[in-house]
């Protein structure tokens, strides 16, 4: 009767958590909130700042140019949200935008608008319609709650495998066939899928809010071409993947361009 009590429980606080996403209109799991998410993010932020070599954007272009673009990408999202009556579910951002010199090629933006760019994605964006497509993308994950989803998965995961236990406690092969299956499961079944989901949503709206911002969103195809190019030997099946597979994004970014380009109005 415990068991069934505990499940019984579970259920309840997974389906309290489901909340639509105010812009994709997708039910997301949120058992973490954004404003606590946002907390953290300004101190982790400063620290990893204070721990690596940031690029003055007083004095260096490239690092001027990230300000620039990441600042119009930012006034492009607020512009789409107000255009919904959305405003509210950007309170709390705060936008920082620095260049930092490391030769990884990457990008990332925490809750709350804390972004980074690392001067190894520069050679690869080449111009800053394809920095505002990264941008656009990075930004994207942090507005749509993709962090607060992905922690709000990893503990339903966590609370899966803890009720499996007491379901299956006093079965000692039943818990050891539970306990070796339940990871790979999860990953393959749940928490990747819903990864590359957001890789696609991330995708498609960072196209929209590169085009408000005036950018070309077509950039976008080349931009992921030399990406492509860059990787070396054979990659993981997309099943075991995070991101999707290249070719797949590329076809999902085109079928996206038409709605993208309805927003694009170039910047003299």
């Amino acid at each position: 009767m415990k068991k069934i009590y505990w499940l019984f429980i579970g259920a309840i606080v997974f389906i309290s958590a489901c909340t639509t996403n105010a812009i994709t209109g997708r039910n997301q799991l949120s058992l973490v909130s954004e404003s606590t998410l946002q907390q953290e993010a300004v101190s982790q932020y400063q620290t990893f700042l204070s721990q690596n070599k940031v690029v003055s954007n007083t004095s260096n272009k490239d690092a001027e140019m990230v300000k620039r673009v990441g600042t119009r990408i930012a006034n492009a999202i607020q512009k789409y949200y107000a255009a919904k009556g959305l405003t509210h579910e950007l309170d709390g951002y705060k936008w920082e935008f620095n260049l930092v010199d490391n030769k990884e090629v990457n990008a990332w933006c925490m809750p709350g608008g804390k972004v980074v760019v690392y001067t190894g994605l520069l050679p690869v964006t080449q111009n800053e319609a394809a920095l505002a497509i990264v941008l656009g993308h990075e930004i994207t994950h942090a507005v749509a709650h993709h962090g607060q989803e992905r922690i709000s998965q990893a503990l339903v995961a966590q609370g899966a495998e803890v009720a499996g236990n007491i379901f299956t406690q006093g079965n000692s092969n039943a818990n050891n066939i539970f306990n070796a299956v339940f990871a790979p499961s999860a990953q393959v079944g749940f928490l990747l899928p819903n990864s590359r989901n957001q890789e696609y949503e991330a995708d498609h709206y960072g196209l929209i809010f590169a085009a408000i911002a005036g950018y070309n969103p077509r950039e976008a195809v080349p931009f992921w071409t030399r990406m492509s190019a860059l990787k070396t030997g054979s990659q993981p099946p997309e099943i075991l993947s995070t991101h999707p597979l290249d070719s797949k994004r590329i076809e999902k970014l085109q079928g996206y361009m038409p709605e993208a380009l309805k927003y694009y109005q170039p910047v003299n």
